[in-house]
């Protein structure tokens, strides 16, 4: 009978000793505790940092621009936009050029419409007189394109390879015009990437 007794008096101890196990716990720490130390001995930043754009600066010989127009004045519309076309193509807006890159685009643009002038005043629309000219600047043959683009008109590309990365442009009758830009987002280079959908 003692053995009955000894024996059912340890069953009874073995939830006895459980529950005070349980409710008393193994310290003071708290599910949490080693993460939350962990979080103050390591500081995490406070928001995602987002690339900056390069402050641009007046170049030489440029004049500075106009400030733009305070938020208080632009009206907003909170009316979401049903054009999804800028979204879906945006892939193909020529990435534009800041800083110290902006003046070599703005300088090696005087260049080109420089160059291009002369053959405009004459009339001289052909492409291989424009890749001529082009070329005469210093720039590679095999990296220049020009192609005609109505009777009195011409399409020119360079692609640089370095800061401006490309220059593009046109030659009318009317006017020359070319414009310095760093490529393309998904990097096909100086070229307008096709595709999209």
């Amino acid at each position: 009978m003692t053995t009955l007794r000894k024996t059912r008096a340890r069953l009874g101890m073995l939830p006895l000793a459980v529950m005070v196990l349980l409710t008393a716990g193994c310290g003071t720490q708290r599910a949490g505790d080693t993460a939350d130390e962990y979080r103050r001995s390591h500081p995490t930043p406070t928001g995602i940092s987002t690339p900056s754009t390069p402050a641009d600066f007046p170049c030489p010989g440029e004049s500075p621009k106009p400030t733009a127009p305070t938020a208080a004045t632009t009206p907003t519309s909170t009316v979401p936009p049903t054009d999804r076309y800028a979204e879906n193509h945006g892939f193909r807006v020529p990435i534009p050029l800041h800083g110290q890159s902006r003046c070599d685009g703005l300088t090696t643009v005087g260049r080109v419409e420089s160059a291009l002038e002369p053959l405009r005043r004459r009339g001289d629309f052909a492409p291989g007189s424009v890749r001529s000219a082009l070329t005469s600047l210093g720039y590679s043959a095999g990296k220049v394109q020009a192609y005609q683009d109505g009777p009195s008109r011409v399409g020119f590309l360079i692609d640089i390879g370095a800061s401006p990365w490309c220059v593009e442009g046109t030659m009318s009758s009317a006017s020359t015009k070319a414009d310095a830009f760093g490529g393309y987002p998904d990097g096909t280079g100086c070229e307008p990437p096709s595709g999209g959908h």
